[in-house]
């Protein structure tokens, strides 16, 4: 998907449409930054403002996220390729997500053994000693549940009984027994439990 062209033609059509940048912010409820920063290729409109903005501009949203208008004979197979980048972006930042949550879960791991070893080791207030732990086990906790989130929401679980691939929910996979990324959960198809694989594409 080409931002740079997706905003260069939207900047178009605001101008055809007689629109100043604030104009058309003013119109959509946003700021004239957020309009500018999409004819520069430097974001794209979110969902929630993608309907409005097209139907000010008199375009579809195919047209929109292709940059370009689209004559009736080619519009299937523009949608097509613009479903293959839309899946191909998310699979990327799905995995983008994934290998974050490996960092931080190093990066905890590290804060609390360093702030456990300080506690035991060096000579220091007890007090000090109990509020290092403290900051380690908790900042480990806080950790956790976040890439807890992260694991849930990036890529999908496969059932091992019906293949079916879906995204659990938050409670699913925190109580879920696993091994790795691999979790022992319920299918929401086939309703049986299975060692479900996570997987990045559907």
């Amino acid at each position: 998907m080409d931002q740079i062209k997706i905003g260069m033609f939207i900047s178009q059509l605001r101008k055809e449409k007689g629109l100043t940048q604030s104009a058309l912010a003013e119109k959509l409820n946003i700021t004239d930054r957020a309009v500018s920063k999409w004819e520069r290729g430097i974001s794209l409109p979110d969902s929630s403002t993608m309907l409005p903005l097209c139907e000010i501009l008199g375009i579809n949203v195919n047209e929109l996220l292709t940059g370009e208008r689209i004559d009736m004979e080619n519009y299937n197979k523009k949608a097509e390729e613009i479903i293959l980048e839309m899946t191909r972006m998310k699979e990327q930042r799905d995995k983008e997500l994934l290998s974050v949550e490996i960092f931080l879960g190093v990066l905890i791991t590290v804060i609390m053994l360093v702030c456990i070893f300080t506690a035991s080791f060096v000579n220091i207030p007890t007090p000090l000693k109990i509020l290092l732990i403290t900051i380690g086990i908790v900042q480990f906790a806080i950790g956790i549940m976040y890439a807890i989130r992260i694991e849930q929401v990036a890529g999908y679980y496969e059932c091992q009984k019906c293949h079916h691939k879906f995204v659990p929910t938050f409670n699913q996979v925190f109580w879920a027994m696993h091994v790795n990324r691999t979790r022992y959960m319920k299918c929401p198809e086939c309703h049986k439990k299975s060692w479900c694989k996570k997987r990045i594409s559907k």
